[in-house]
């Protein structure tokens, strides 16, 4: 499990929720009443945890509530509406984009933004002994600015070792240890704070983070809860600043491990997803249970195809066919684009295999 699943999952748990899982070896395309059969009650909600390439088919079907996670909502924001409409609630990790849904015709986009798990951030105070810190990918041509401004600034300051990977337990610890932690995201999308902004905050680190961001959208306060930079050229000498004048530095750091220790916990995410649908009383309002079966086959395939699960890609295109012949065209220019950037990835691993010297 990724982090956010794992918080989730314990979350739920703390909540009094029993758990089934998608078992192991279940198709991607598998059907939902199958695993409705395997379950020892009758469950309350269907969560998608995003993750697994698996789309049970018989989500539109099913008169339970379903729910999916949207984790990086601002990449393939348009696919992700589409297969958000095969649920009755989509939770949307990052602020900004409910507008965007509804727009589409989603009736309950639900922005549930990062969390913290707080078990893993202990109240008592350790020894900040890292003067910087940061934990994240720096692989891949997404984290090159990440790797290139890491890199000078560990010429400078008392750093971790920000080039390899960590588990979270590590992460937590490394952050409680740190007394500023900087965001520098991908370079695709550089105002993303992600995950980072609930752990450094919650390991009582300093966070500081490039400006504009989602923060003050989700209430926290530039100067109050955190620091912001507008360029990387000001991050060594705000770091300098702020190491240099500690009371500042901890009364920030303090008021922002505050704010996400009460009110960013997937204990909140999971209460007020709880309270959402109970309040809804078991009202379903996925847009795709009212469609006819061959375009809800079209967003299957859309999925599938996505995730390069041909094998259920050319059999919701089979479905298709077999209704409309005409829309199983489209279904096929989707097939037909995932196999190429299938061939395409295959190529660059091939290319970067042989680029060694001769």
């Amino acid at each position: 499990m990724c982090r956010e699943q794992l918080g989730y999952v314990r979350a739920f748990m703390r909540h009094g929720a029993r758990l089934a899982f998608v078992p192991d070896g279940f198709p991607a395309n598998g059907d939902l009443n199958e695993l409705l059969s395997q379950c020892p009650e009758r469950p309350f909600l269907i969560l998608h945890p995003e993750l697994q390439p698996v789309l049970p088919v018989g989500l539109t079907d099913v008169s339970i509530p379903t729910a999916c996670f949207q984790i990086d909502t601002y990449t393939y924001t348009g696919r992700r509406i589409r297969w958000s409409m095969l649920f009755d609630y989509s939770l949307l990790f990052h602020s900004g984009f409910e507008d965007e849904f509804r727009d589409a015709g989603h009736p309950r986009p639900l922005t549930s933004p990062h969390a913290v798990d707080p078990d893993f951030f202990p109240e008592e105070e350790a020894q900040r002994l890292l003067e910087i810190s940061m934990v994240g990918r720096t692989d891949g041509r997404l984290y090159k600015s990440r790797r290139e401004i890491l890199s000078h600034l560990s010429t400078s300051f008392r750093m971790n070792e920000w080039w390899r990977g960590h588990s979270y337990q590590e992460l937590a610890d490394v952050y409680r240890r740190s007394k500023i932690v900087v965001n520098i995201g991908r370079d695709d999308y550089p105002f993303d704070t992600g995950l980072r902004f609930a752990e450094a905050m919650a390991a009582g680190a300093l966070f500081l983070t490039l400006q504009p961001s989602q923060l003050p959208h989700l209430g926290f306060e530039n100067g109050n809860h955190f620091v912001g930079y507008r360029c990387a050229s000001e991050i060594a000498d705000l770091a300098r600043f702020y190491l240099s004048n500690e009371p500042l530095r901890r009364r920030i750091a303090e008021a922002g491990r505050e704010k996400a220790l009460s009110e960013y916990t997937y204990d909140c995410r999971v209460k007020a997803l709880l309270e959402k649908v109970r309040q809804d009383g078991g009202h379903l309002f996925a847009p795709a249970r009212g469609w006819s079966p061959e375009r809800v086959s079209a967003h299957y395939l859309d999925y599938y195809a996505a995730h390069l699960r041909m094998d259920c890609a050319y059999r919701e295109l089979q479905r298709i066919g077999l209704r409309r012949p005409i829309s199983s065209a489209v279904g096929s220019i989707l097939i037909a684009r995932a196999l190429s950037r299938r061939l395409h990835s295959r190529f660059l691993n091939i290319s970067r295999a042989g680029s060694g010297p001769i």
